[in-house]
Protein backbone atom coordinates (compact mmCIF):
# COMPACT_ATOMS: atom_id res chain seq x y z
CA UNK A 1 0.00 0.00 0.00
CA UNK A 2 2.60 2.47 1.01
CA UNK A 3 4.88 1.48 -2.34
CA UNK A 4 1.66 1.90 -4.10
CA UNK A 5 1.21 5.28 -2.74
CA UNK A 6 4.55 6.62 -3.61
CA UNK A 7 4.78 5.10 -6.97
CA UNK A 8 1.46 7.01 -8.07
CA UNK A 9 3.16 10.17 -6.22
CA UNK A 10 6.22 9.98 -8.06
CA UNK A 11 4.44 9.21 -11.21
CA UNK A 12 2.58 12.39 -10.52
CA UNK A 13 5.26 14.46 -9.91
CA UNK A 14 7.13 13.34 -12.75
CA UNK A 15 4.01 14.44 -15.24
CA UNK A 16 3.54 17.83 -13.87
CA UNK A 17 7.38 18.36 -14.15
CA UNK A 18 7.27 17.36 -17.75
CA UNK A 19 4.71 19.36 -18.29
CA UNK A 20 6.37 22.58 -16.97
CA UNK A 21 9.85 21.60 -18.56
CA UNK A 22 7.48 21.56 -22.27
CA UNK A 23 5.92 24.83 -21.50
CA UNK A 24 10.02 26.20 -21.47
CA UNK A 25 10.96 24.14 -24.17
CA UNK A 26 8.41 26.35 -26.15
CA UNK A 27 9.53 29.44 -25.80
CA UNK A 28 13.44 30.27 -25.93
CA UNK A 29 15.31 31.20 -22.91
CA UNK A 30 15.55 35.38 -22.54
CA UNK A 31 18.26 37.59 -21.84
CA UNK A 32 17.36 39.51 -18.36
CA UNK A 33 15.31 42.58 -18.21
CA UNK A 34 18.42 45.37 -18.18
CA UNK A 35 16.20 47.91 -19.92
CA UNK A 36 12.88 49.64 -19.85
CA UNK A 37 10.34 46.24 -20.64
CA UNK A 38 7.26 48.04 -21.34
CA UNK A 39 5.52 46.57 -24.29
CA UNK A 40 2.67 48.27 -24.24
CA UNK A 41 1.85 51.51 -26.68
CA UNK A 42 2.33 54.66 -24.57
CA UNK A 43 -2.00 55.53 -24.90
CA UNK A 44 -3.04 51.61 -24.98
CA UNK A 45 -6.26 51.66 -23.14
CA UNK A 46 -5.49 48.14 -21.91
CA UNK A 47 -2.49 45.63 -20.47
CA UNK A 48 -1.03 44.41 -24.12
CA UNK A 49 1.78 42.46 -24.59
CA UNK A 50 2.87 41.31 -28.07
CA UNK A 51 5.53 39.04 -30.18
CA UNK A 52 7.92 37.34 -28.01
CA UNK A 53 7.76 38.87 -24.34
CA UNK A 54 3.93 37.45 -25.33
CA UNK A 55 4.52 34.24 -26.19
CA UNK A 56 6.82 34.37 -22.78
CA UNK A 57 4.32 35.67 -20.64
CA UNK A 58 1.94 32.55 -21.22
CA UNK A 59 4.78 30.16 -21.18
CA UNK A 60 5.85 31.30 -17.84
CA UNK A 61 2.51 31.51 -15.98
CA UNK A 62 1.42 28.24 -17.60
CA UNK A 63 4.66 26.45 -15.51
CA UNK A 64 3.55 28.91 -12.27
CA UNK A 65 -0.14 27.75 -12.27
CA UNK A 66 1.64 23.81 -12.67
CA UNK A 67 3.64 24.79 -9.53
CA UNK A 68 1.35 26.09 -7.46
CA UNK A 69 -1.41 23.43 -7.99
CA UNK A 70 1.59 20.26 -7.85
CA UNK A 71 3.10 22.58 -4.38
CA UNK A 72 -0.10 22.29 -2.53
CA UNK A 73 -0.97 18.76 -3.39
CA UNK A 74 2.72 17.53 -2.38
CA UNK A 75 2.47 19.62 0.73
CA UNK A 76 -0.43 17.58 1.65
CA UNK A 77 0.45 14.27 0.40
CA UNK A 78 3.76 14.76 2.49
CA UNK A 79 2.39 15.65 5.28
CA UNK A 80 -0.04 12.85 4.85
CA UNK A 81 2.83 10.17 4.26
CA UNK A 82 4.58 11.40 7.10
CA UNK A 83 2.02 10.50 9.37
CA UNK A 84 0.81 7.23 7.62
CA UNK A 85 3.53 5.86 7.46
CA UNK A 86 4.62 6.20 10.90
CA UNK A 87 7.71 8.50 10.49
CA UNK A 88 5.96 11.19 13.29
CA UNK A 89 5.82 7.89 15.73
CA UNK A 90 9.33 6.56 14.56
CA UNK A 91 10.96 10.58 14.92
CA UNK A 92 9.10 10.48 18.67
CA UNK A 93 10.42 7.27 20.20
CA UNK A 94 13.91 8.49 18.48
CA UNK A 95 13.83 12.34 20.46
CA UNK A 96 12.37 10.87 23.67
CA UNK A 97 15.35 7.94 23.52
CA UNK A 98 18.00 10.76 22.55
CA UNK A 99 16.80 13.27 25.16
CA UNK A 100 15.86 13.13 28.83
CA UNK A 101 14.04 16.81 28.88
CA UNK A 102 10.89 17.17 27.71
CA UNK A 103 11.62 20.66 26.18
CA UNK A 104 14.39 19.04 24.30
CA UNK A 105 12.51 15.99 23.16
CA UNK A 106 9.43 18.52 21.57
CA UNK A 107 12.77 20.68 20.51
CA UNK A 108 14.35 18.56 18.08
CA UNK A 109 11.28 16.69 17.42
CA UNK A 110 9.68 20.13 15.69
CA UNK A 111 13.24 21.09 14.60
CA UNK A 112 13.70 17.83 12.69
CA UNK A 113 10.13 18.20 11.01
CA UNK A 114 10.79 21.19 9.96
CA UNK A 115 13.89 19.88 8.14
CA UNK A 116 12.07 17.29 6.35
CA UNK A 117 9.43 19.04 5.83
CA UNK A 118 11.65 21.51 4.23
CA UNK A 119 14.32 19.03 2.55
CA UNK A 120 10.59 17.44 0.43
CA UNK A 121 9.87 20.83 -0.68
CA UNK A 122 13.32 22.04 -1.65
CA UNK A 123 12.98 20.67 -5.20
CA UNK A 124 10.11 22.48 -6.06
CA UNK A 125 10.95 25.89 -4.84
CA UNK A 126 14.37 24.93 -6.90
CA UNK A 127 12.87 24.16 -9.88
CA UNK A 128 10.68 27.34 -9.27
CA UNK A 129 13.46 29.53 -9.18
CA UNK A 130 15.10 28.03 -12.52
CA UNK A 131 12.15 28.69 -14.36
CA UNK A 132 11.94 32.42 -13.18
CA UNK A 133 15.60 32.66 -13.78
CA UNK A 134 15.02 31.14 -17.68
CA UNK A 135 12.42 33.75 -18.29
CA UNK A 136 14.76 36.74 -16.89
CA UNK A 137 12.41 37.73 -14.66
CA UNK A 138 15.11 36.83 -11.55
CA UNK A 139 18.33 37.39 -12.23
CA UNK A 140 19.70 36.02 -8.82
CA UNK A 141 22.68 33.60 -8.22
CA UNK A 142 22.37 30.65 -7.05
CA UNK A 143 24.65 31.58 -3.90
CA UNK A 144 22.11 34.17 -3.05
CA UNK A 145 18.96 32.33 -3.58
CA UNK A 146 20.63 29.70 -1.35
CA UNK A 147 21.25 32.75 1.09
CA UNK A 148 18.02 33.78 1.54
CA UNK A 149 17.29 30.39 1.38
CA UNK A 150 19.37 29.85 4.84
CA UNK A 151 17.83 33.05 6.32
CA UNK A 152 14.12 31.69 5.73
CA UNK A 153 14.87 28.21 7.33
CA UNK A 154 16.81 29.78 10.44
CA UNK A 155 13.65 32.03 11.10
CA UNK A 156 11.64 29.11 10.78
CA UNK A 157 13.75 26.81 13.09
CA UNK A 158 14.00 29.51 15.61
CA UNK A 159 10.74 31.00 16.34
CA UNK A 160 8.39 27.94 14.63
CA UNK A 161 9.80 25.57 17.04
CA UNK A 162 9.54 27.83 19.77
CA UNK A 163 5.48 28.83 18.78
CA UNK A 164 5.25 25.10 18.34
CA UNK A 165 6.60 23.83 21.92
CA UNK A 166 4.14 26.69 23.17
CA UNK A 167 0.79 25.73 21.42
CA UNK A 168 1.54 21.83 21.93
CA UNK A 169 1.95 22.30 25.94
CA UNK A 170 -1.70 24.11 25.46
CA UNK A 171 -3.20 21.55 24.12
CA UNK A 172 -1.60 19.53 26.99
CA UNK A 173 -3.06 21.85 29.47
CA UNK A 174 -6.11 22.80 28.06
CA UNK A 175 -7.65 19.61 25.49
CA UNK A 176 -10.60 21.19 25.01
CA UNK A 177 -9.89 25.10 24.92
CA UNK A 178 -6.50 24.88 23.04
CA UNK A 179 -7.34 26.35 19.75
CA UNK A 180 -8.67 29.46 21.59
CA UNK A 181 -5.90 29.48 24.12
CA UNK A 182 -3.51 29.34 20.87
CA UNK A 183 -5.60 31.91 18.93
CA UNK A 184 -5.04 34.64 21.47
CA UNK A 185 -0.84 34.52 21.25
CA UNK A 186 -1.24 34.57 17.67
CA UNK A 187 -3.81 37.32 17.36
CA UNK A 188 -0.87 39.88 19.49
CA UNK A 189 1.19 38.33 16.92
CA UNK A 190 0.27 39.49 13.74
CA UNK A 191 0.15 42.99 15.06
CA UNK A 192 3.90 42.42 16.16
CA UNK A 193 4.53 40.96 12.83
CA UNK A 194 3.16 44.04 10.84
CA UNK A 195 5.44 46.39 13.42
CA UNK A 196 8.94 44.54 12.88
CA UNK A 197 8.01 43.77 8.79
CA UNK A 198 10.54 46.23 7.96
CA UNK A 199 13.13 44.98 9.82
CA UNK A 200 12.69 41.60 8.60
CA UNK A 201 12.97 42.61 5.17
CA UNK A 202 16.37 44.15 5.66
CA UNK A 203 17.51 40.79 6.22
CA UNK A 204 17.26 40.21 2.16
CA UNK A 205 17.33 43.26 0.53
CA UNK A 206 19.89 46.03 1.33
CA UNK A 207 18.06 49.11 1.98
CA UNK A 208 19.04 52.71 1.75
CA UNK A 209 18.02 56.24 2.00
CA UNK A 210 16.31 56.75 -1.36
CA UNK A 211 17.83 60.74 -1.16
CA UNK A 212 21.35 59.20 -1.25
CA UNK A 213 20.37 57.81 -4.82
CA UNK A 214 17.52 59.77 -6.56
CA UNK A 215 17.35 63.08 -4.76
CA UNK A 216 15.28 64.20 -7.34
CA UNK A 217 12.51 61.79 -7.33
CA UNK A 218 12.22 62.06 -3.73
CA UNK A 219 11.60 65.23 -3.59
CA UNK A 220 8.96 64.91 -6.55
CA UNK A 221 7.26 62.39 -3.49
CA UNK A 222 6.78 65.75 -1.24
CA UNK A 223 3.49 67.30 -3.04
CA UNK A 224 2.15 63.52 -2.73
CA UNK A 225 3.00 63.16 0.75
CA UNK A 226 1.18 66.58 1.42
CA UNK A 227 -1.90 65.66 -1.16
CA UNK A 228 -2.14 62.10 0.87
CA UNK A 229 -1.32 63.26 4.14
CA UNK A 230 0.96 60.11 4.73
CA UNK A 231 3.49 62.09 6.94
CA UNK A 232 6.34 59.93 5.63
CA UNK A 233 9.61 62.70 5.65
CA UNK A 234 12.60 61.93 3.40
CA UNK A 235 14.43 60.54 6.34
CA UNK A 236 11.78 57.52 6.34
CA UNK A 237 11.88 57.17 1.94
CA UNK A 238 14.09 54.24 1.11
CA UNK A 239 15.48 52.19 -1.98
CA UNK A 240 15.49 48.34 -2.19
CA UNK A 241 19.15 47.37 -3.91
CA UNK A 242 17.26 44.28 -5.67
CA UNK A 243 18.55 44.64 -9.09
CA UNK A 244 21.26 41.40 -8.52
CA UNK A 245 17.90 39.69 -7.50
CA UNK A 246 15.18 40.51 -10.31
CA UNK A 247 14.20 42.73 -12.99
CA UNK A 248 10.46 43.17 -11.98
CA UNK A 249 9.73 46.72 -10.31
CA UNK A 250 7.72 47.52 -7.31
CA UNK A 251 7.29 50.20 -4.63
CA UNK A 252 5.43 50.12 -1.38
CA UNK A 253 5.03 51.53 2.04
CA UNK A 254 5.17 49.36 4.84
CA UNK A 255 5.68 49.19 8.40
CA UNK A 256 3.28 50.84 11.13
CA UNK A 257 3.39 53.55 13.45
CA UNK A 258 7.67 54.49 13.90
CA UNK A 259 8.27 51.86 12.06
CA UNK A 260 6.14 53.31 8.71
CA UNK A 261 8.75 53.97 5.55
CA UNK A 262 8.16 54.30 1.77
CA UNK A 263 10.24 52.11 -0.44
CA UNK A 264 11.15 51.38 -3.95
CA UNK A 265 12.66 48.86 -5.99
CA UNK A 266 16.25 50.31 -7.82
CA UNK A 267 14.64 48.57 -10.66
CA UNK A 268 11.80 50.45 -10.51
CA UNK A 269 13.65 53.73 -10.14
CA UNK A 270 16.26 53.18 -12.94
CA UNK A 271 13.54 52.21 -15.74
CA UNK A 272 9.90 53.48 -15.38
CA UNK A 273 9.45 56.97 -15.36
CA UNK A 274 9.01 59.80 -12.59
CA UNK A 275 4.98 59.58 -12.93
CA UNK A 276 4.50 56.39 -12.57
CA UNK A 277 6.24 56.03 -9.65
CA UNK A 278 3.95 58.85 -7.86
CA UNK A 279 1.03 56.88 -9.25
CA UNK A 280 2.45 53.62 -7.41
CA UNK A 281 3.04 55.23 -4.33
CA UNK A 282 -0.34 56.77 -4.66
CA UNK A 283 -1.53 53.57 -4.43
CA UNK A 284 0.22 51.96 -1.76
CA UNK A 285 -0.23 55.63 0.56
CA UNK A 286 -4.17 54.47 -0.33
CA UNK A 287 -3.99 51.81 1.90
CA UNK A 288 -2.82 54.19 5.09
CA UNK A 289 -5.10 56.34 4.19
CA UNK A 290 -8.30 54.37 3.91
CA UNK A 291 -7.01 51.87 7.21
CA UNK A 292 -6.79 48.94 4.80
CA UNK A 293 -3.92 47.86 7.70
CA UNK A 294 -5.35 47.99 10.64
CA UNK A 295 -8.99 46.84 8.85
CA UNK A 296 -6.45 43.68 7.18
CA UNK A 297 -5.10 43.01 10.60
CA UNK A 298 -8.63 42.90 12.63
CA UNK A 299 -9.88 40.52 9.74
CA UNK A 300 -6.99 38.61 10.00
CA UNK A 301 -7.22 37.83 13.70
CA UNK A 302 -11.13 37.15 12.75
CA UNK A 303 -10.02 34.32 10.19
CA UNK A 304 -7.21 33.41 12.49
CA UNK A 305 -10.16 32.38 15.11
CA UNK A 306 -11.83 30.57 12.32
CA UNK A 307 -9.11 28.82 11.19
CA UNK A 308 -7.87 27.64 14.16
CA UNK A 309 -10.84 26.42 15.35
CA UNK A 310 -11.82 24.64 12.13
CA UNK A 311 -8.53 23.14 12.52
CA UNK A 312 -8.72 22.03 16.01
CA UNK A 313 -12.22 20.09 15.12
CA UNK A 314 -10.50 18.62 11.92
CA UNK A 315 -7.69 17.76 13.60
CA UNK A 316 -9.42 15.64 16.23
CA UNK A 317 -11.11 14.27 13.47
CA UNK A 318 -8.35 12.79 12.01
CA UNK A 319 -6.54 11.81 15.37
CA UNK A 320 -9.78 10.10 16.29
CA UNK A 321 -9.87 7.85 13.51
CA UNK A 322 -6.37 7.29 12.69
CA UNK A 323 -4.13 7.21 15.32
CA UNK A 324 -4.08 3.67 16.02
CA UNK A 325 -2.91 2.73 12.47
CA UNK A 326 -0.23 5.78 12.33
CA UNK A 327 0.42 4.94 16.07
CA UNK A 328 0.66 8.57 17.16
CA UNK A 329 -0.18 8.07 20.76
CA UNK A 330 -2.17 10.80 22.95
CA UNK A 331 -3.64 13.67 20.72
CA UNK A 332 -0.88 15.97 23.25
CA UNK A 333 2.04 14.50 22.05
CA UNK A 334 4.50 15.39 19.71
CA UNK A 335 3.26 12.97 16.79
CA UNK A 336 -0.41 13.68 17.79
CA UNK A 337 0.06 16.84 17.38
CA UNK A 338 1.33 16.88 13.89
CA UNK A 339 -2.53 15.89 12.68
CA UNK A 340 -2.74 19.72 13.24
CA UNK A 341 -0.44 20.23 10.44
CA UNK A 342 -2.02 18.39 8.08
CA UNK A 343 -5.55 19.59 9.02
CA UNK A 344 -4.35 23.20 9.12
CA UNK A 345 -2.72 22.33 5.24
CA UNK A 346 -6.72 21.55 4.14
CA UNK A 347 -8.83 24.41 6.22
CA UNK A 348 -6.38 27.20 4.80
CA UNK A 349 -6.82 25.96 1.20
CA UNK A 350 -10.64 26.40 1.82
CA UNK A 351 -9.89 29.59 3.61
CA UNK A 352 -7.64 31.66 0.85
CA UNK A 353 -10.43 32.54 -1.55
CA UNK A 354 -12.23 34.49 0.88
CA UNK A 355 -9.24 36.19 2.42
CA UNK A 356 -7.91 36.94 -1.17
CA UNK A 357 -11.33 38.23 -1.85
CA UNK A 358 -11.19 40.50 0.82
CA UNK A 359 -7.30 41.37 -0.31
CA UNK A 360 -8.14 42.37 -3.84
CA UNK A 361 -10.86 44.64 -2.71
CA UNK A 362 -8.40 46.82 -1.22
CA UNK A 363 -6.36 46.63 -3.89
CA UNK A 364 -8.82 48.09 -6.29
CA UNK A 365 -9.64 50.78 -3.60
CA UNK A 366 -5.99 51.88 -3.45
CA UNK A 367 -5.98 51.87 -7.53
CA UNK A 368 -8.91 54.57 -6.90
CA UNK A 369 -7.41 56.10 -4.68
CA UNK A 370 -3.63 55.98 -6.40
CA UNK A 371 -5.20 57.02 -9.92
CA UNK A 372 -6.93 60.22 -7.70
CA UNK A 373 -4.01 60.75 -5.89
CA UNK A 374 -1.85 62.20 -8.85
CA UNK A 375 -4.70 64.11 -10.41
CA UNK A 376 -2.92 67.24 -9.74
CA UNK A 377 0.45 65.92 -9.98
CA UNK A 378 1.06 64.49 -13.61
CA UNK A 379 -0.58 65.90 -17.15
CA UNK A 380 -2.70 62.82 -17.68
CA UNK A 381 -3.70 60.46 -14.28
CA UNK A 382 -5.34 58.03 -16.76
CA UNK A 383 -2.08 57.09 -19.17
CA UNK A 384 0.09 57.42 -16.54
CA UNK A 385 -1.76 54.50 -14.40
CA UNK A 386 -2.10 52.13 -17.44
CA UNK A 387 1.66 52.46 -18.21
CA UNK A 388 2.22 51.93 -15.02
CA UNK A 389 0.20 48.67 -14.85
CA UNK A 390 1.85 47.99 -18.66
CA UNK A 391 5.51 48.66 -17.14
CA UNK A 392 4.64 46.31 -14.28
CA UNK A 393 3.06 43.21 -16.06
CA UNK A 394 5.67 43.47 -18.78
CA UNK A 395 8.52 43.27 -16.06
CA UNK A 396 6.81 39.93 -14.31
CA UNK A 397 5.58 38.62 -17.60
CA UNK A 398 1.85 38.75 -16.51
CA UNK A 399 -0.69 36.89 -19.04
CA UNK A 400 -2.65 39.50 -20.39
CA UNK A 401 -5.68 36.75 -20.86
CA UNK A 402 -5.74 35.79 -16.92
CA UNK A 403 -7.19 32.61 -15.94
CA UNK A 404 -10.37 33.10 -13.64
CA UNK A 405 -9.77 29.99 -11.23
CA UNK A 406 -6.43 31.18 -10.47
CA UNK A 407 -7.27 34.86 -10.03
CA UNK A 408 -10.08 34.02 -7.69
CA UNK A 409 -8.75 30.99 -5.61
CA UNK A 410 -5.47 32.42 -5.15
CA UNK A 411 -4.96 36.13 -6.62
CA UNK A 412 -4.94 38.23 -3.63
CA UNK A 413 -4.55 41.55 -6.50
CA UNK A 414 -6.69 42.35 -9.41
CA UNK A 415 -5.37 40.92 -12.48
CA UNK A 416 -3.12 43.53 -14.68
CA UNK A 417 -5.37 43.22 -17.26
CA UNK A 418 -8.33 44.23 -14.83
CA UNK A 419 -6.51 46.60 -13.54
CA UNK A 420 -5.47 48.37 -16.82
CA UNK A 421 -8.90 47.94 -17.75
CA UNK A 422 -10.15 50.06 -14.73
CA UNK A 423 -7.79 53.05 -15.10
CA UNK A 424 -8.46 53.38 -18.81
CA UNK A 425 -12.33 54.12 -17.84
CA UNK A 426 -12.19 56.19 -14.45
CA UNK A 427 -11.87 59.73 -15.12
CA UNK A 428 -14.50 61.29 -12.40
CA UNK A 429 -13.90 64.74 -13.37
CA UNK A 430 -14.45 64.37 -17.36
CA UNK A 431 -18.09 65.91 -16.54
CA UNK A 432 -16.86 67.84 -13.72
CA UNK A 433 -17.54 65.95 -10.98
CA UNK A 434 -15.13 64.72 -8.50
CA UNK A 435 -13.20 61.48 -7.10
CA UNK A 436 -14.25 58.95 -4.14
CA UNK A 437 -11.39 60.32 -2.71
CA UNK A 438 -10.57 63.71 -3.63
CA UNK A 439 -12.94 66.65 -4.65
CA UNK A 440 -10.23 68.40 -7.03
Amino acid sequence: MSLSAKSILICAMLAVMALSVSAIAQSPATAPNTQPVSAAQPHADSYQLSGVQLHHAIAITRVRHILTIVGILWSLLTLWLFLALGFAAKLERYCQGRFHLSFFQGAFYFIFFFLIMTALDLPLSLYGHHVEQHFGVSVQTWSSWFGDFTISLALELIFGTLLLLLFNWIVRRSPRRYWFWSWLIIAPLIVFGTVVSPYVEQLYDKVEPLNQHHAALSTKLDPLVARTGTDIPDSRRYIALVSDKSTGYNAYVTGLGATKRMVIWDTAAAHMPDDEILFMMGHESGHYVLHHLPKQIVIDIFITLIAVFLTAKLGERLHARYAAKWQLGEYSSRAGFTVLFLALSIVSQFLSPAMNAVSRHYEHEADIYGQEAIHSLVLNPQQTAIRAFNDLGAAWLEDPNPNLFFDIWFGNHPSTTDRANFAAHYDPWANGGHGQFFDK
